[in-house]
């Protein structure tokens, strides 16, 4: 979403380097494009003005210190993330759960905003975090949106509150208070109202949503948005905060291609935190809101803590230390381990969008070889090892010609992609065999993914790390022989 302001802005830091020495008329040119471009990217004109007057007043501040600093280009692009961390919410926040549970979140927004789906990306999110959550269909409007929670519900083994079929039919607000008490006699800690939208923000919308508010005392309202709206998302939300009131923003479809204008302008104008992100169709697509983090990608230098922690959460931490403590015994790394990790790979999502988290990734050469990539190759990958035998997993060595014929027949594939995937494993195998014997990693080699090092690197002893001493030749004269020897 944020590509091309992403592009912008490593433009402008671009041609900031280059200059060196900064004078006040080199920052007051920055600002400049700083302004068109956050104009462009359909940021707000009052948030983008307070956003440029800020960066301009501190960096002029600190030009008299920048003068005697290195690397002034840095110190005014720290000015800049500080600012663009603010006007995206500041810290981080998290939900506020209730002294006595049940917690209860009510979830409002207009139709169309992916309202219903988030419900079940945040039961799914709170479970996974132990919690017990109870989803509640009290949108009764729209058509099918109680059999669409309750599909969503039954797909991720939650329980869902659904007295009534919807379609037009029912009260939402008694649906909504009756669920209050459902949840305290069964014991979920937590509510998940799944209200009515509308087309558009109306009073039939504001009075619905005001009057399920009275009957439950919600602990959260969160206001729905669709990110790629634009500026309507900013004006839909001012409008309810007004109207009824949230206590934070959830964004959706942050994986489209809009330019994130609403994203950089939402809280500012509403003086409401964005709470959780929503960034695609799966619902693992959902985490809470960072704002250093979201500056940070802005900013182009990626987002290696979501990465880290993506990878942490498809790995568990007891396979990561098994394979750990094989790579130091020297045991070999088998087709096993790495079904293992294709599996892992595929839980953390798009290698597309993982690698878009790396800094630089807006890089127009970079970026460039990361939409080259095949998502699909992982599961072409994991269709031929799946079709092995555990012991020919484990000994890739009695793969013969008969075996890599079924191989190729069981995973659909063809013999010429099977013997490639086994000849760049055994490849790899060497890979670390000579990483620990002290060889090091060879250029233009990589390991299979996911393969976790050591720290400090494997144990070495000196005569390994020590290169033989080369032997000297011999002369064939006697004479000149006897001489070398005497010496």
């Amino acid at each position: 979403m944020f590509e091309g302001l992403s592009n912008r802005f490593g433009d402008i830091f671009g041609s900031l380097r280059k200059k060196g020495r900064i004078t006040e008329s080199d920052i007051e040119s920055t600002c400049e494009e700083l302004r068109v471009a956050l104009l462009e990217a359909d940021v707000a004109l009052s948030v983008v003005e307070k956003f440029v007057a800020n960066i301009e007043q501190k960096s002029l501040e600190a030009l008299p210190n920048l003068r005697q600093s290195t690397t002034q280009s840095q110190e005014i692009y720290g000015i800049i993330n500080q600012e663009l961390v603010s006007i995206l919410g500041g810290a981080a926040r998290r939900i506020r759960f209730a002294k006595q549970p049940p917690t209860v979140i009510m979830l409002a927004g207009l139709q169309g905003s992916g309202k219903t789906t988030l419900a079940g990306k945040l039961a799914r999110f709170l479970k996974e975090d132990g919690n017990t959550p109870l989803l509640v269909a009290a949108d009764l409007q729209r058509p099918n949106a109680v059999t669409q929670l309750s599909v969503l519900a039954d797909s991720l083994k939650i329980p869902v509150f659904a007295p009534e079929p919807g379609n037009g039919v029912g009260d939402p607000v008694r649906v909504s208070r009756d669920a209050i008490s459902f949840a305290r006699e069964k014991m979920y800690n937590v509510v998940i109202v799944d209200t009515a939208g509308r087309l558009g923000v109306d009073s039939e919308l504001m009075k619905q949503a005001s009057d399920i508010r009275d009957a439950i005392t919600p602990d959260e309202i969160l206001f729905v948005v669709d990110a790629m709206i634009g500026q309507d998302a900013v004006r839909t939300a001012q409008a309810f905060s007004e109207g009824v009131g949230f206590d934070a923003v959830v964004l959706t479809k942050l994986d489209g291609d809009a330019k994130g204008g609403a994203a950089l302008s939402i809280a500012e104008l509403t003086g409401k935190p964005i709470l959780f992100t929503s960034t695609g169709e799966k619902l693992s697509d959902f985490d809470y809101f960072y704002p250093d983090r979201m500056a940070s990608r802005i900013l182009g230098m990626g987002d290696i803590q979501t990465l880290a922690e993506q990878a942490k959460k498809a790995m568990d931490g007891e396979s990561a230390k098994r394979l750990e403590e094989k790579f130091v015994s020297g045991e070999d790394f088998t087709l096993e381990d790495f079904l293992e990790q294709l599996q892992a790979m595929k839980k953390m999502g798009s290698m597309t969008k993982l690698l878009g988290m790396l800094p630089g990734a807006n890089n127009a050469a970079m970026k460039k070889q990361i939409d080259s990539l095949d998502d699909s190759e992982l599961v072409r990958t994991q269709s031929i090892v799946q079709s092995m035998t555990p012991d020919e997993r484990r000994n890739p060595k009695v793969l013969n010609g008969s075996r890599r014929l079924r191989i190729a027949r069981g995973s659909g594939r063809t013999v010429t992609e099977v013997n490639s995937l086994v000849d760049r494993f055994a490849a790899a195998q060497k890979v670390m065999k000579q990483m620990r014997t002290g060889g090091g990693m060879p250029q233009g080699v990589s390991l299979p993914p996911g393969i976790s090092l050591p720290a400090g690197g494997a144990s070495h002893s000196p005569s390994r790390l020590t290169p033989p001493a080369k032997k000297k030749s011999r002369s064939g004269n006697p004479a000149k022989r006897a001489a070398e020897e005497g010496r």
